[in-house]
């Protein structure tokens, strides 16, 4: 069998065309040229020290916090169906983990445990090493590892970005049962992406929770479209996906400008008109119509938020 699986994969690393049709395909490609992995070959299953694993643990900060309920909710909808939930970092450590103890060995012998490197370069084809290359949610189900060691497991990969839209590691569900269909599997991937996006928008929203967030438009399941302004309404923070749809740097945010004058030539206009409209008018209700009071609430001065009300023809 894994003599087997390890000429498949060679057969279509060595394949000129078939790399090009195929995301992993392209995967096995890299695993195979680029780190010298051999998909015969089971690697010895070594975790890194405890300081490594605390340091990475660290560096994660809030987002760790954020995404420990995440993956509890996860967990306590899959984990009865042989899976189990890891949060990695951007280098494929695990650093949080969540299973059932009767699937605990399993995962074990397979090296699906805290500290553990899961990168591409390390294990080959596999959902946390992968997406961590694409930067995007992948299915590895079962034979589309790369190592014949790890094709018993069928692996489910989103990644998650930081409030400053950096990679910041994946959430990753990974089950151990043979009769997992591939069908189910892309529905754990919707799963787990939606999850993902949860944590990038909790955890935004955490990072920027003096100011105010205003949500722009974006494809509805493309992740989390969010912008976050001072009192002055200078725009001072974007998730990755904004970031990405208003073509915005990390020099937008060095001299921060007016949203308006970043946003609105990217079409966004109308739509954080509405939105800012949609938050004066809660703020204002919630106030009892006391406009003095609405500012307070909102962290601006009362000057402001009538330049605001004007602006945005609310009577």
């Amino acid at each position: 069998m894994a003599r087997h699986h390890g000429d498949r994969v060679r057969a279509a690393v060595l394949s000129r065309t078939e790399a090009a049709r195929s995301a992993v395909a392209a995967s096995w490609s890299r695993s195979l040229l680029v780190h010298g992995l051999n998909p015969d070959v089971t690697l010895r299953k070594e975790r890194v020290d405890d300081a490594a694993y605390q340091l990475a643990r660290e560096r994660l900060g809030q987002l760790l916090t954020v995404t420990a309920p995440v993956m509890d909710r996860l967990f306590a909808a899959a984990g009865e169906s042989g899976c189990c939930i890891v949060f990695t970092d951007a280098a494929g450590i695990i650093v949080e983990r969540r299973g059932k103890p009767g699937d605990d060995a399993a995962f074990q012998h397979w090296g699906l445990w805290t500290g553990a490197d899961w990168s591409e370069g390390r294990e080959g084809t596999n959902g946390i090493g992968t997406c961590l290359v694409e930067q995007r949610p992948v299915a590895i189900h079962r034979e589309q590892h790369f190592s014949s060691h790890n094709t018993a497991m069928s692996c489910m990969g989103a990644p998650i970005f930081d409030h400053e839209g950096e990679l910041a590691g994946v959430l990753d569900i990974s089950s151990c049962r043979a009769d997992l269909a591939e069908a189910f599997a892309v529905l754990l991937k919707e799963a787990v992406a939606d999850a993902a996006r949860r944590i990038e928008t909790e955890n935004f929203q955490n990072a920027f929770a003096a100011n105010r967030v205003i949500m722009g438009p974006g494809k509805a399941g493309s992740g989390p479209v969010l912008f976050a302004v001072d009192k002055d309404d200078l725009l001072i923070g974007a998730t990755r996906r904004a970031r990405k749809a208003y073509g915005l740097s990390n020099e937008n945010f060095v001299n921060p400008r007016p949203a308006r004058d970043v946003l609105e030539g990217f079409g966004a206009s109308s739509d954080l008109d509405a939105a800012e409209r949609a938050e004066l008018r809660r703020a204002l209700a919630h106030a009892g119509g006391n406009a003095a009071q609405a500012a307070r609430d909102l962290g601006i001065s009362r000057a402001s938020f009538y330049r605001r009300t004007a602006r945005l023809a609310m009577r």
